[in-house]
């Protein structure tokens, strides 16, 4: 089973970029999305449903904005939208498909770089986050929580840790979050098989930092614990140039 997990920021400019023809070539049995800034009759769905893809959205109430989705060739036995959390749900944060005992969500974490006000937001959202997954895991322990955590957990995961000590997304108080998180029984895919420096998932459009490879690793495939060991593969792909962001791909065990 190909999971692909790729903020794409804004659907519509991806697709432009030739999103659909290179995920027919990438063949992914599952996609989560985040970023997606549009509703789904503002995007030409044919283009997904022709690879065979069933398509389930769960867009922002801000138009333009934020917003999760995910395709399946496989159809879920069950579909369910947001955290039944009021802010998270109308900034269209997280969805989940449940596929027998395997569950695979979606997620766009906050960010705080645009200021104090919306830094505050994002860790109380990390906090109410943690709590949902905590009770969501008793009832799914087979689950993977694909998605943009706009957090780098480790100096590795990072070009500059010693300039980036006191950005958003690198604090001290959300790499500790993502600890703590992991020790609510996740691992980290890629970190699991992939011990290689520079690797990253995300560069700034300043200063030609994709090019210079000056980026971050924010983009994760959470992985349950009982379930770590059915990990075959685990792959990001910085040659996908259809965001500021590229794919992070695992292939686990269809066993479920």
């Amino acid at each position: 089973m190909r999971i692909i997990t790729y903020n794409v920021n804004g659907i519509r400019a991806a697709m432009g970029k030739g999103l659909p023809q290179w995920l027919a070539k990438i063949d992914a049995d599952v996609i989560c999305l985040q970023e997606i800034k549009a509703l789904p009759e503002q995007v030409p769905l044919m283009d997904f449903e022709i690879l065979g893809y069933r398509t389930y959205w769960f867009p922002a109430q801000k138009k333009g904005y934020s917003g999760v989705a995910m395709f399946s060739k496989r159809e879920p036995d069950s579909v369910i939208y947001g955290m039944n959390h009021q802010e998270s749900d109308f900034e269209g944060r997280f969805l989940r498909l449940d596929f027998g005992q395997l569950s695979v969500a979606s997620v766009y974490v906050p960010s705080g770089s645009s200021g104090e006000e919306r830094q505050g937001f994002k860790m109380r959202w990390l906090e109410d986050f943690y709590h949902f997954v905590k009770a969501l895991k008793n009832e799914r322990p087979n689950i993977i929580i694909s998605g943009d955590y706009n957090i780098c957990h480790k100096p590795i995961d990072i070009h500059d840790p010693v300039r980036n000590a006191t950005s958003s997304g690198f604090l001290p108080e959300e790499r500790e979050w993502l600890s703590k998180f992991l020790d609510l029984g996740f691992t980290d895919a890629f970190r699991y098989l992939n011990k290689e420096p520079h690797q990253y998932t995300w560069w700034s459009y300043r200063a030609n930092a994709r090019n210079n490879n000056k980026g971050w690793r924010i983009d994760y495939q959470m992985v349950s614990n009982n379930i770590k060991d059915q990990i075959h593969g685990v792959f990001i792909k910085p040659d996908a140039h259809h965001s500021d962001h590229c794919p992070v791909v695992i292939e686990i065990g269809n066993t479920f």
